[in-house]
């Protein structure tokens, strides 16, 4: 893990779709744009889109030639923003999820999920997967139900009423946790660096 010489935190945004075009597009550039005024996080946006992660080269335990895991295991906390595919998330993002290991331990998951139902399932499902890999996912997400209906002529995501506050709310939970969490990894529980 590198040090953050400001103390500031670093959150990697996770985007978990894949698909071409896609809604992840417009909520990542509203997502970036609201994060970026956070004064206390760095922020790292790895797109999911853009990494090859080849099924076929997956390790147990993790995979040391991803070419996101130093990227991972730098980062104090993720926000996975997450569409819901058939009342689950996509399979990229679990992809990812499985070729890495100690990135997570110790660190918390914020969620942003979106679709017909503003991505609730896919969000109650990786709340099962996170807590295997010593991740800890908090309370607080933001849930955007119909977000295309939200995008204006110039492509953009306006939010709806109440989606920017929800996005505070879980930014301020994602702060406490993970700078609670750095103490706790700097002797890694697990007895793994």
């Amino acid at each position: 893990m590198t040090d953050n010489i400001d103390g500031r935190l670093r959150i990697a945004v996770v985007i978990g779709s894949v698909r071409k075009p896609r809604m992840a597009d417009p909520l990542a550039a509203w997502l970036e744009h609201e994060l970026t005024a956070f004064d206390w996080l760095e922020l790292d946006l790895i797109d999911l889109a853009t990494v090859s992660l080849p099924m076929h080269e997956m390790q147990p335990g993790g995979a040391a030639g991803s070419p996101i895991a130093g990227r991972l295991a730098d980062a104090d906390g993720f926000v996975f923003l997450t569409p819901e595919y058939n009342h689950s998330f996509p399979a990229a993002l679990k992809n990812a999820i499985d070729w890495h290991f100690t990135e997570w331990a110790y660190k918390p998951v914020a969620f942003v999920g979106y679709g017909s139902s503003g991505g609730i399932r896919a969000v109650e499902q990786l709340r099962g997967v996170m807590p295997e890999l010593r991740a800890t996912t908090i309370r607080e997400a933001v849930l955007i139900p119909m977000a295309w209906e939200h995008v204006d002529a110039g492509g953009r995501f306006v939010p709806p009423p109440g989606t920017a506050q929800a996005l505070h709310v879980t930014m301020g939970e994602l702060r406490t946790w993970a700078s609670a969490l750095r103490a706790v990894r700097i002797p890694d529980l697990a007895g793994r660096q």
